[in-house]
């Protein structure tokens, strides 16, 4: 027998499949983080490890039957950073005496695009702390809008969200700004009761801005004039990534997928979103993802195997 093992590599946890060739799935396992550029290669690679031997003995087969393991994973969307994970897995194993026929780094994106459509066309907005959008055309070439970072955009990201609702109340604890209950919300869940503090804690103790998106949603949904605005505004950018994809494809339908907690989530954020879409361009079909991101892993898998 043959088999595919497809990984789901993200920062919190590690989500693996072990399928027959034509994709029918056989064992399924979870590990720890795998986010390489953060924990380093080596550790990543004991995870990697563990989790084929797991798939290995659960279905009591032999390693050299498994003829590709294809990760996603954060933190691979350039090669050579694909690369050097690739390259580093291989000397971990040639350590452990293990071989694996082929192994392959994708980006999470990549495999999160490929299971949301079953490998047809279609596109995924990602909507997590950043922002980015990837599409697949009739033609099978990959197309990407948007995902150059916090300085040069993420709009419509839980980052932007979270910076632009600490700007509302900074200007209010300065005087420049109206009141707002954004100001309560940060004062309850992270005790920041003044300017000072604030500053303090933005550019010295490394504060996790993306965390105030939450509260911004929360604000907006108890009709906070500012944190609606801020709403409007992030929903308006999302939908220039949906349109400047439908005109990349140059699909007639295009059908897209969210991912990310704000925009998958029922809330105020995602509601406007859906509804700004579905009013302004009518041609695009929201749909929730027919698999998930790992066995999206294991449908590029099939396609590199020409199976």
């Amino acid at each position: 027998m043959s088999y595919i093992i497809g990984i789901d590599g993200g920062g919190t946890k590690t989500h693996c499949l072990l399928t027959n060739l034509d994709g029918s799935v056989r064992h399924e396992c979870y590990g720890g983080a795998s986010h390489f550029l953060v924990q380093g290669i080596e550790p990543v690679s004991e995870i990697l490890y563990k989790l084929i031997n797991d798939c290995i003995k659960a279905v009591s087969i032999n390693q050299d039957e498994i003829k590709i393991v294809l990760l996603g994973t954060t933190g691979a969307g350039r090669r050579t950073d694909a690369e050097r994970l690739e390259q580093g897995f291989a000397e971990y194993l040639t350590k452990q005496k293990f071989k694996v026929n082929l192994f392959r780094v994708e980006s999470d994106a990549r495999i999160a695009l490929e299971g949301a459509f079953s490998g047809k066309p279609g596109s995924i907005l990602i909507t997590g702390t950043g922002s980015i959008m990837f599409g697949k055309d009739a033609h099978g070439s990959i197309h990407r809008v948007g995902g150059l970072g916090r300085y040069l955009g993420d709009e419509g990201s839980g980052y932007v969200i979270g910076k632009k609702g600490l700007a509302a109340v900074s200007k209010e604890f300065d005087g420049r700004g109206s009141k707002t209950l954004i100001s309560v919300l940060i004062k309850e869940k992270f005790n920041i009761l003044s300017q000072d503090i604030l500053i303090t804690e933005v550019y010295r103790n490394n504060f996790d801005i993306a965390k105030v998106a939450p509260l911004v949603i929360e604000a907006a949904e108890k009709n906070d004039k500012l944190a609606m605005k801020i709403i409007e505004d992030e929903t308006d950018e999302l939908l220039l990534h949906v349109s400047a994809m439908q005109k990349k494809l140059n699909e007639k339908n295009l059908a897209v997928s969210f991912i990310g907690g704000i925009i998958t989530h029922k809330n105020i954020y995602s509601d406007t979103l859906r509804k700004k879409i579905e009013k302004k361009l009518t041609n695009v079909v929201v749909k929730d993802a027919e698999n998930s991101p790992a066995m999206g892993a294991v449908l590029m898998a099939k396609q590199i195997l020409k199976i």
